[in-house]
């Protein structure tokens, strides 16, 4: 029995460090006052531009520095269309979607069934790696589960504690206040959404180039709804989004464990869309969004001639 948890708990972490990735990024942008449902595309362009780098170059480094660069300009496109055009936040975020799976699915036929040359191998820390049961829990991963664990504390640092964190704070919360104090509203959302799509493409990279190393169409299956899901659970909190990835990490880990149980596979891959249909609903209601906290201006569009 303690075998099987122990497994289990092995495959629950970096089951959840893409989930982890993506939703660090997602809470800064919607603390921003952003709401970015792109992310599943910006995911899914990362994934096939990590993997389609790293074939080419066989430098994995390479290959997620790309994953990144291409989540970054899908969401330029998104932060152009949402706050510079103040667009339905919404319509965009979806139209991103389905351009990213529709893009990644072109580019990436050439790469179905191709093996990858390099991968990111586990990096076991000495001493620590030997310890009995904790060894093989925490110290015998690759190098994106170490830097996901490392950005938890930072993001949450940057956020409460610096004075970048309380300007993306305050133009979530009331970007017309922030403007009369000098914040210049639109770079801080600029640079937080590029950010969260920065991680969104990192968390793509994950997928194709470290936890399955190959390119599947379509294999961020509703990762990026999960996202959107657990930052409204994360309470947008850093620390809350590292528990809230491992718990749904854990939950995809056990899925294989249920499908011999009877339950059809189609219900738990239909799960992460029902869950984030749910999620957006709550957030419509306002007395809810006070309750745990949304950001007042998340979704809204801001501009200096209506102050």
């Amino acid at each position: 029995m303690l075998d099987f948890i122990i497994s289990i708990l092995t495959l629950t972490i970096p089951a959840g460090t893409a989930l982890l990735l993506g939703t660090l990024g997602e809470v800064y942008a919607e603390r921003s006052g952003v709401l970015n449902l792109g992310v599943e595309g910006m995911m899914i362009m990362g994934a096939v531009t990590g993997f389609g780098v790293t074939y080419v170059t066989k430098n994995v480094l390479l290959g997620i520095m790309a994953a990144s660069l291409a989540g970054m300009l899908m969401a330029l496109i998104h932060a152009y269309a949402s706050i510079t055009l103040r667009v339905n936040q919404v319509v965009s975020g979806l139209a991103l979607t389905m351009l990213g799976l529709g893009i990644s699915g072109m580019l990436g036929k050439q790469f179905i069934g191709m093996p990858l040359p390099v991968k990111l191998n586990p990096l076991t820390i000495p001493v620590l790696s030997d310890i009995p049961i904790l060894g093989d829990l925490f110290f015998r991963y690759n190098i994106l589960v170490y830097l996901s664990i490392i950005l938890v504390p930072i993001l949450s640092y940057i956020l409460y504690r610096t004075n970048w964190g309380i300007m993306l704070r305050s133009v979530g919360e009331n970007p017309a206040a922030a403007d009369a104090m000098g914040v210049n509203v639109f770079r801080v959302r600029y640079l937080a959404v590029t950010f969260g799509g920065l991680m969104a493409g990192l968390a793509g990279a994950f997928l194709s180039v470290a936890y399955s190393p190959a390119w599947i169409e379509g294999m961020t299956a509703g990762a990026g709804w999960i996202v959107i899901a657990l930052t409204i659970f994360a309470l947008y909190d850093p620390f809350r989004a590292m528990l809230g990835a491992y718990l749904f990490g854990g939950v995809r880990v056990l899925q294989f464990r249920l499908q011999p149980l009877g339950i059809p596979a189609n219900l738990l891959n239909m799960l992460p869309f029902l869950v984030t249909i749910i999620v957006l609903v709550i957030i419509s209601e306002q007395a809810f969004r006070r309750r745990i906290g949304v950001p007042a201006a998340l979704m809204q569009p801001y501009s200096r001639e209506e102050k």
